[in-house]
């Protein structure tokens, strides 16, 4: 099937849409407030889903959240309920889980070294930046001492400056502007760039293993 062989190209357009055009029309006033949260949040399920196609129970788990997340964005953008952000929230975690995991699953342990797998690899890193900053942009949310430099999202369920600071903290560079002060927050942090360290080890070494096992098997 052409969805199962280019799936992870579908996840890859979705989460560049979601980490470089979102915060650019943010910065230009074009997507802020829950404008802002529908559009990212529904660009991110609906393309998304379609890198579950070719699943099975997967896939119809995937697009279970993508309805019901939906849903819930719209009235998050039709309501003053916040309540409604944090359910939309939690739902794009749970389908960021599900699709790191059967994408992770599938760059690990196939055998063959494609542009599909390389998608996959590059889609596993970005989820797990975007995974991260949910995270920290729930605990803000209940627990607003947690962090501090963020400013006027004290206590707001989601803002895309959680996504610079996730990745600032994945790739280790750290620059200190937002600082985690909390015990949670400082675990969230240092997890994340220990995973995102150990994960580049662990990728690089697959792929160049699997490199040399096909240049093995074409000398053969």
């Amino acid at each position: 099937m052409p969805h199962k062989e280019n799936n992870f190209a579908y996840l890859l357009i979705a989460l560049i849409i979601f980490l470089v055009i979102l915060p650019i029309l943010d910065d230009f006033d074009l997507a802020q407030g829950k404008l802002g949260h529908l559009i990212g949040f529904s660009t991110l399920l609906v393309i998304g889903v379609w890198s579950l196609q070719g699943a099975g129970k997967i896939f119809r788990i995937g697009m279970t959240l993508v309805i019901v997340g939906m849903i819930f964005n719209f009235l998050a953008y039709a309501s003053d309920d916040v309540s409604y952000v944090h359910i939309t929230v939690t739902l794009v975690f749970a389908f960021l889980i599900l699709a790191t995991l059967t994408a992770l699953k599938q760059v690990l342990f196939a055998h063959k070294l494609d542009r599909n797998r390389l998608y996959g690899a590059l889609c596993v890193y970005l989820m797990l930046g975007v995974i991260w900053a949910l995270a920290y942009a729930s605990l803000n949310s209940v627990s607003p001492s947690a962090f501090e430099g963020v400013g006027d999202v004290q206590g707001s369920p989601w803002s895309v400056q959680w996504l610079y600071y996730s990745f600032v903290t994945l790739t280790t560079l750290g620059y200190g502007d937002i600082l985690p002060v909390s015990g949670t927050a400082r675990v969230l942090a240092y997890s994340e760039a220990v995973l995102g360290v150990f994960y580049m080890a662990v990728l690089v070494a697959g792929l160049v293993g699997a490199h040399l096992s096909e240049r093995a098997n074409k000398q053969d």
